[in-house]
């Protein structure tokens, strides 16, 4: 069988797929359970200084092609996360990717210096989640300058833990951003994050079916625009980056590998495919992989031929 283990920014990965953000991560039991399912490693839900409720429901709608959704980002806070990551790393069956999430600058500051202090192995900071937008305004990811300030502030507190930038799709020019946050210090990315936001009408009532009217698009309709920009990134930083959107099989994930993602994050696929998806895509990327002649599937990375 094809070697499938990846090395993400100093961390060895046992298969390159990665729970995504926003699905099944918010207790250890849970992360556990995701492991056993197949996955190489975890991203935990986006984590709030303090308890944020998120978006009433209804919050999810899904088709055969899509999922929208509005769940806000509710969390317990920051607290509550670091149980979680305690009792997780007492075990530790596969790396922790610890996302994080503020209004403010200064509130990605003070959560990163608490999630410093844990064993967790990789710090991702989302500053483009478009469910908050009403709340807190245009998200970072979507200004040069912001997006700059926020990853060198994170940067310069995270010790040594390497500091992952989740962007925005929903941008003229991801690179320009990309660019910004490594010269801010980023020592790679996440992309992309949901599309939109998009609304979805009840003909019955003609209202909006989300409590929230609008909500971000996944699911596999977005994976061209995700491979697309994962290549965008990778071409214009050669940073290492997770690549995630619309990933359901193991053929899309090597498709995102070899626009230039290391790890393949997946999350709408655990509603299309069930749990066990991770170790599904594994084995059908180890089965063309084997098929292709390709040893070790590190080999494959950013070599789409432009």
């Amino acid at each position: 069988m094809a070697n499938l283990k990846v090395n993400y920014l100093g961390t060895d990965f046992e298969n390159p797929t990665v729970l995504a953000s926003g699905v099944l991560g918010v207790t250890a039991s849970t992360w556990k359970s995701v492991v056993k399912s197949g996955a190489g490693g975890i991203t935990t839900k986006s984590v709030w200084l303090n308890e944020h409720k998120g978006h009433p429901n209804p919050t999810i709608i899904t088709t055969e092609h899509w999922m929208m959704n509005a769940v806000g980002l509710p969390d317990a806070g920051v607290e509550k996360a670091k149980q979680e990551i305690e009792d997780y790393m007492k075990e530790k069956p596969a790396p922790l990717i610890v996302s994080i999430v503020g209004g403010k600058k200064d509130e990605f500051v003070e959560i990163a210096q608490q999630i410093a202090k844990t064993d967790a192995d990789i710090l991702e900071v989302n500053i483009s989640c478009p469910n908050v937008e009403d709340e807190f305004g245009r998200p970072f990811a979507c200004i040069p300058d912001q997006s700059k300030e926020i990853t060198a502030a994170v940067k310069k507190i995270a010790g040594d833990k390497p500091v992952v930038i989740k962007l925005s799709p929903n941008v003229t020019d991801i690179k320009e951003i990309a660019n910004a946050c490594a010269e801010g210090g980023a020592d790679g990315f996440c992309a992309i994050n949901t599309l939109g936001p998009g609304l979805a009408i009840n003909l019955e009532t003609r209202m909006p079916i989300l409590a929230n009217k609008v909500g971000g698009i996944s699911g596999p309709a977005i994976k061209p625009l995700a491979v697309k920009m994962v290549s965008d990134i990778y071409q214009a930083t050669k940073l290492p980056i997770i690549g995630t959107g619309g990933i359901t099989t193991g053929e899309d994930a090597l498709e995102i590998m070899m626009a230039g993602a290391t790890l393949v994050g997946m999350g709408s696929s655990v509603f299309y495919r069930g749990a066990d998806v991770f170790r599904k895509v594994s084995q059908e990327m180890s089965d063309w992989c084997d098929k292709n002649g390709v040893a070790n599937v590190e080999e494959i990375i950013g070599t789409v031929k432009l």
